[in-house]
C-alpha cells in the first residue's frame, strides 16, 4: 500500500526551515518513490531534495527513488551531487536511486540482469523445418539456414513471443506446443545475461513469405538437409538444437507447457511452465 507524503510539510531543523518538500509515496520496503512531473528550477529542486532527505532519514526511510521524465533532465546533476545514481532508463524517463539509511547496508535490487529470447522449431508433416537466413548479425552473408529467433517484448509471455516472431519473419501461423529447453549465457547484450528458450511449434499455415526488413530468405527445408550444414553437424549449440528436436519428433521427450496460475497474494495471473505428463500437481 502506498502512502502519500505531504509536499507542504516543512523541516525546521538543519537549516531547512520553510523549505518545501518533494511529494512521494512510501513503498513496501521502507523506502520512498518520488515521481517528478512538473518542471522545476534545479536550485529549487536541490533545496527541496536536501530537506526531504533530512525528513525521510528522521522517519527511518532507507531507499529513495526519483523518477525523472526526459523533459526534467535538468534535475539530474543536482540529484547526482546528493548521492543518487542511475538505476535504469526507459525511452521516456530515467530512474535514480539513493540509499539514505546510515545504519543499514543497501538492499536496493539491481536493474534487470537478463534479456529473454526465443527460438522456434516449426516442422510440417513432410518432416520439413521452417528456416530463415538473416540480413544482419553474425550469420549475415554466410548462407547458413537457422530457425526463426527473436526477443521477448516487455510484458509479453514466452509462448506468445514465439508465435509472434514466427509470424513476423515468415508469415507462418503457428500454435505453441512446448518449451523444449533453455540456455543461459553471460556478457551478452550490453553486458547483460541472456536467457534463450527453445520452443516447439505446430504450423497452422504453410505459405512462406519472408519479412523484408530482417530476413534475406525463408523456406521449408528437409530436416536432413538442415542437419547436414557444417555448423549444425559440429558439437555446439546448433547441434544441441538438432538433438533435442529429434528427441521430440522421434522419441518420447516431453518439454514444458504453460499453465495459467494465480498469485498467492493478488489476483494477478501468470504462466507456470511444467512437464504436464510427469507432474502430479493439480
Amino acid at each position: 500500500m502506498s502512502l502519500s507524503i505531504d509536499s507542504s510539510s516543512q523541516v525546521l531543523e538543519n537549516g531547512y526551515e520553510h523549505a518545501e518538500l518533494l511529494s512521494g509515496n512510501n513503498d513496501e520496503h521502507e523506502g520512498v518513490m518520488v515521481n517528478m512531473e512538473k518542471p522545476m528550477d534545479s536550485k529549487v529542486f536541490l533545496t527541496a531534495l536536501r530537506a526531504s532527505i533530512s525528513l525521510w532519514r528522521k522517519q527511518g526511510k532507507r531507499g529513495v527513488w526519483i523518477k525523472l521524465p526526459i523533459g526534467l533532465a535538468n534535475l539530474i546533476e543536482s540529484a547526482v551531487k546528493e548521492g543518487f545514481h542511475y538505476h535504469h532508463a526507459e525511452p521516456d524517463y530515467l530512474m535514480l536511486v539513493h540509499w539514505i539509511s546510515e545504519s543499514t547496508t543497501s538492499t536496493i535490487p539491481a536493474n534487470a540482469t537478463h534479456r529473454v529470447g526465443i527460438g522456434a522449431i516449426v516442422m510440417n508433416d513432410k518432416r520439413e523445418l521452417l528456416v530463415v537466413q538473416e540480413k544482419s548479425g553474425k550469420l549475415k552473408g554466410t548462407g547458413i539456414w537457422k530457425i526463426p529467433t527473436g526477443v521477448v517484448d516487455a510484458g509479453e509471455d514466452i509462448f506468445k513471443a514465439a508465435v509472434r516472431e514466427v509470424k513476423e519473419e515468415t508469415n507462418i501461423d503457428t500454435e505453441f506446443v512446448e518449451i523444449l529447453g533453455f540456455r543461459q549465457t553471460h556478457k551478452s547484450f550490453f553486458e547483460k545475461s541472456d536467457l534463450f528458450f527453445l520452443c516447439m511449434m505446430r504450423p497452422l499455415s504453410f505459405d512462406v513469405q519472408k519479412q523484408e526488413l530482417e530476413i534475406d530468405a525463408a523456406k521449408w527445408m528437409p530436416f536432413e538437409e538442415y542437419t547436414a550444414q557444417q555448423i549444425v553437424e559440429k558439437p555446439g549449440f546448433y547441434k544441441c538444437i538438432t538433438d533435442i528436436c529429434l528427441a521430440k519428433v522421434d522419441g518420447d521427450y516431453i518439454g514444458f507447457s504453460p499453465r495459467l496460475v494465480k498469485s498467492s497474494f493478488t489476483d494477478q495471473l501468470s504462466y507456470f511452465y511444467l512437464n504436464e505428463q510427469d507432474s502430479n500437481s493439480s
